[in-house]
């Protein structure tokens, strides 16, 4: 192998490393839709922001589970019902 793919292969490694790393301190992130806010942003006429509804996507709290963690949970769920 070439030093480039071994260069790309650490990368990339060392990338989900860190995500995994992410994911066990801090399996919730912000919402995307919402940012984090928990409701959708409007404006009034004079440009003010303003509380709007509710966010459907994380159901108004504001904050959603990561994929890697989402991932994770469901192995667990299925190695642990696999050895009962």
């Amino acid at each position: 192998m070439t030093p480039l793919i071994l260069a790309l292969l650490a990368a990339a490694l060392l990338a989900a490393l860190c995500y995994a790393a992410l994911c066990a301190a801090s399996p919730f992130g912000d919402c995307r839709k919402c940012d984090g806010l928990g409701f959708q942003l409007t404006h009034d006429r004079r440009g003010k922001p303003k509380r709007g509804k509710h966010c459907r996507r994380c159901r108004g709290v504001g904050k959603r589970i990561r994929v890697g963690r989402h991932l994770y949970n469901l192995a667990h769920r299925t190695w642990t019902a696999g050895i009962n």
